[in-house]
């Protein structure tokens, strides 16, 4: 590796103090502890000024995983040997920016990860690797995340010699099959009680952790951070607060079925265990949520 390049530090946490991306930060840390030694490039734009410093590292190959921009041809033709991304979906399905959170809302049974070229065209480039992934329903985006980074880590060493040996032969992508993914929006986790309960489970999942599932009760705004979906219940006033099952958790009505919380957490406060929660709110249990 001759250098990383990642976003510039952002505000994070209640301090707003800014800090660097996960990966800047990884690679801070290995400079630190003397295992290598290569230049963080934080760039704002990917411009003429962030291509000369590319340039004079004189790099071979381009590794992308979740850089969030678009790569053009002047950048690319900095590489000898083009660039590659990491996709975490089986590819073409869910092209963009959020396939994780996209398969979870989706209730997919399988997703994967995809190793591509990069082309012009967002996450259309020829599939050099790709391997399956089994979902269990429970995952949320923090774990699928965290998972597929692992996958990736075990996936690129196999990819990069077959590159450096010249033997990678790439499998065109069927562009008819091809599927799309968008931008997510704090505005999208707020929970319309209309929809049913699996599909609110699957988005409480989704948005965790972030932008986060959030209603209203009495004026406060509420996150609900674990769920499960539940049975059919006598009411049928969504978002009405039913009571509670002593083994699983506060039941709330939904357009269909019933939705279990588990973890909920006013807003700036600490994120509490269902009987928690309902010690210090007494009056949840029939209230209307929303």
């Amino acid at each position: 590796m001759v250098g990383v390049l990642t976003n510039p530090d952002s505000p994070k946490g209640r301090s707003g103090a800014p800090r660097p991306t996960e990966i800047g930060e990884a690679a801070a840390k290995i400079s630190e502890q003397g295992r290598a030694a290569f230049p963080v490039l934080k760039p704002q734009k990917l411009d003429a000024e962030t291509r000369e410093q590319v340039s004079a590292l004189k790099p071979d190959l381009l590794v992308s995983f979740a850089y969030g921009r678009i790569f053009g041809p002047k950048f690319l033709a900095l590489f000898q040997l083009g660039g590659i991304n990491v996709h975490p979906s089986l590819l073409p399905k869910y092209r963009g920016p959020t396939p994780i959170q996209a398969a979870i809302i989706n209730r997919e049974k399988i997703t994967g990860i995809t190793v591509q070229k990069l082309a012009p065209e967002m996450d259309s480039g020829d599939i050099l690797a790709q391997e399956q992934l089994q979902l269990s329903g429970r995952e949320t985006a923090d774990t699928l995340g965290a998972v597929m980074a692992q996958k990736a880590a075990e996936m690129l060493p196999a990819a990069l010699r077959k590159i450096a040996e010249g033997k990678v032969s790439g499998t065109p992508q069927n562009h008819n099959e091809a599927s799309y993914c968008s931008l997510i929006a704090r505005e999208d986790g707020l929970i319309n009680w209309n929809k049913s309960a699996e599909e609110l489970e699957a988005m409480i999942r989704a948005y965790n952790p972030w932008p986060l599932c959030r209603t209203v009760h009495n004026g406060r705004e509420l996150f609900l951070l674990e769920a499960t979906a539940a049975g059919s219940a006598k009411n049928d006033t969504p978002g009405q607060v039913l009571g509670i099952d002593k083994q699983a958790g506060i039941l709330v009505q939904t357009g269909e079925g019933v939705l279990t919380v588990t973890k909920l957490q006013y807003q700036g406060k600490k994120v509490l265990e269902w009987r928690s929660f309902l010690n210090g709110a007494r009056d949840f249990t029939g209230s209307r949520l929303g």
